[in-house]
Parts: structure tokens; sequence; C-alpha cells
């Protein structure tokens, strides 16, 4: 695949998928309604606004490097033809989930929405079982001895902190 019709790839993927988890689905739960804030506590927003303003460059890079350097799209229909272990991936093996469950609970805390946490919480355990039905055995078969020795050294759901050698799943 050309780096041109990746990154196309990549960005058609982005307006479907990511819009749809962190934007229809969203928006269809709690009609963008804000509500009190859980426990009476702005700065419970903020939290929320941090979890957003953090996610979005993560989602953005990691789509752009699945495209730029993998030679593919993050859709199961046209993955990446390199394993991509920079950027975002150097600190936690799924930064597209992660940054889409953050997203999506830093809504649920803006809004006061828990309907949108309980959406957060069941988006991770489907991102969590499809990982290790489907995306792990198949970039094992794929990528062989180095998606190993990348699993050895990075975590798949907690960010390791630069400088730090070793992860657990």
């Amino acid at each position: 695949m050309t780096r041109g019709l990746a990154a196309l790839g990549s960005a058609v993927f982005f307006l479907i998928a990511p819009t749809t988890v962190a934007g229809v689905v969203p928006w269809s739960i709690s009609r963008w309604h804000l509500q009190a804030p859980f426990f009476d506590l702005q700065l419970i927003r903020w939290f929320g606004v941090v979890l957003i303003l953090l996610s979005i460059p993560v989602l953005v890079e990691t789509f752009t490097r699945f495209a730029l350097q993998g030679g593919g799209t993050p859709a199961p229909v046209a993955p990446p033809q390199h394993l991509v272990i920079t950027g975002p991936n150097r600190y936690v093996r799924n930064p597209i989930y992660l940054a889409l469950v953050a997203i999506v609970l830093g809504q649920g805390l803006i809004l006061g929405n828990t309907g949108l946490l309980v959406y957060g919480a069941l988006l991770w355990i489907a991102f969590h079982v499809f990982v290790l039905a489907y995306e792990e055995p198949t970039l094992r078969r794929t990528f062989g001895a180095e998606y190993d020795t990348y699993c050895a050294n990075v975590s798949r759901w907690l960010p390791r902190l630069p400088g730090s050698t070793s992860a657990s799943s």
C-alpha cells in the first residue's frame, strides 16, 4: 500500500470509527446535556477536559503513524505492513483504544453523565476482548519475534513512563 493510499484509508477510517465511538454514540447517550457535576465538584469537569485534550492528539498522531510509518491503517481490513512502535506506541501498545476510552470518560465527567461512564467501561471491555481474541494473535503471526519483544517492553493498557525498562500486560 502506498503512503498516499494508507493516509487516505486512515483518514476515512478515522471519520468512521473514532467519530462514531467517541462522537455519535456519546451524543446518542447524552445529547450533550450538561447535568450536575459528580459529587457536586466542578473540578471533576476539568479533569474530563484534561482527559479529552490529552487524548485527541494521541489519537490523531497514532492514526498518522499507522499510515506514514506502518504503511497501512488501524482498520483490520488494511493493517500496517510494518509494526508501529514509535510515538504513543512507545509507551502503550493500544494508544488508540486508550484515547477513545479516555475521550468518552472525559465527556462523561464534563457532562456529569453516568451513562457515558458506563459506556466508557463497556467500550474498554470490548476493546480488551478484541485485543486478546483477534489483534494480538494476528500481530504475533504477522510480526513474530519483533512483536514478542515489543510486548515484553510495552504494556497493553498502562502507559509506561519514559525511561522505564519493562512492562506488564
